[in-house]
C-alpha cells in the first residue's frame, strides 16, 4: 500500500513517515502543496494524508483540484482547525476523513487502516483507470482521454498502453514488451511492435501535444513527459 504524506511540519512528518513505514506501508513525503500535487498526479497512491495549511497551495485546494481532475484516492486531513464549519468545509472539498491535531498515533493508524480497507473494497468492483500526465486510460472499455479528446483503441493498443502506464518513467525493453503482450501467443516478427507503437503514438499524441512515448534506441521504450 502506497501513502503520500503532505505536511510542512517536519517535526511531525518525519517521525510519522517512519511509523507508517514500520507498519509496512510505502510512504512518499512532500512538505508543500505544489510538490504534493505533482506527486499525487504522477503516481498511484492508495491514500493521501494532507495537512490543511501548506505553503504554496493549501491541502484544501489540493484536495479540490485532485477531485476536479477525477482522482478518487482517499484523503485524510490532518489539521488544527477543529470547528464544525471547518470539518464541513474539508469534507465538502472531497476529504474522506478528518483528524484534529494533536492526535493519538493509534487513532491515526486505525483511520488509515479503515480508509485503505474501504478503498480496496470499492476498487474491487471499479473499472481500471490509469493516468499519466494529461493521458487517462479506461482499460475495460478500451478508451483513452487526452485534453478533452476521446481516443478509441484496439485490444493490443490498450494492452500496450496499459503496460506503459503501469511502468511510467521506466525503460521497457523489446523483450519485456513482447513477453507481456504475446506471452500466450506465437511471438510476431520484430517489426510488429514498432508498427503498434507508431499507431498508438498517432492516436495519443495529436499535433501540438507533448510526446509521451519515447524510443530508447536499441533497447525499447519509455512512457512519460520529457525525453
Amino acid at each position: 500500500m502506497r501513502i503520500l504524506l503532505v505536511d510542512d511540519e517536519v517535526e511531525l512528518t518525519d517521525p510519522l513517515s517512519r511509523v507508517l513505514k514500520r507498519e509496512g506501508y510505502e510512504v512518499d513525503v512532500a512538505y508543500e502543496g505544489q510538490s504534493g500535487r505533482q506527486l499525487a498526479m504522477q503516481s498511484d497512491y492508495d491514500l493521501l494524508i494532507l495537512d490543511w495549511m501548506l505553503p504554496h497551495q493549501s491541502g484544501l485546494e489540493l484536495c479540490q483540484q485532485l477531485r476536479s481532475q477525477g482522482k478518487t484516492t482517499p484523503v485524510l486531513f490532518l489539521t488544527a482547525k477543529d470547528t464544525l464549519d471547518d470539518r464541513v468545509m474539508g469534507l465538502d472539498a472531497g476529504a474522506d476523513d478528518y483528524l484534529v491535531k494533536p492526535f493519538e498515533l493509534r487513532e491515526l493508524l486505525a483511520r488509515v487502516r479503515a480508509l485503505l480497507r474501504r478503498s480496496a473494497a470499492t476498487e474491487t468492483n471499479a473499472p481500471v483507470r490509469l493516468r499519466v500526465a494529461s493521458l487517462e486510460l479506461d482499460v475495460e472499455n478500451q478508451l483513452a482521454y487526452r485534453n478533452g479528446r476521446l481516443i478509441e483503441l484496439s485490444e493490443k493498443e490498450t494492452q500496450l498502453l496499459d503496460y506503459f502506464m503501469r511502468h511510467s518513467g521506466q525503460l521497457l525493453t523489446h523483450g519485456e514488451i513482447y513477453q507481456q503482450l504475446w506471452q500466450d501467443e506465437e511471438q510476431p516478427s520484430s517489426n510488429v511492435l514498432a508498427a503498434l507503437v507508431r499507431l498508438l503514438r498517432r492516436k495519443i499524441e495529436a499535433p501540438g501535444e507533448a510526446p509521451l512515448i519515447h524510443t530508447v534506441y536499441g533497447k525499447g521504450y519509455r512512457l512519460g513527459e520529457g525525453s
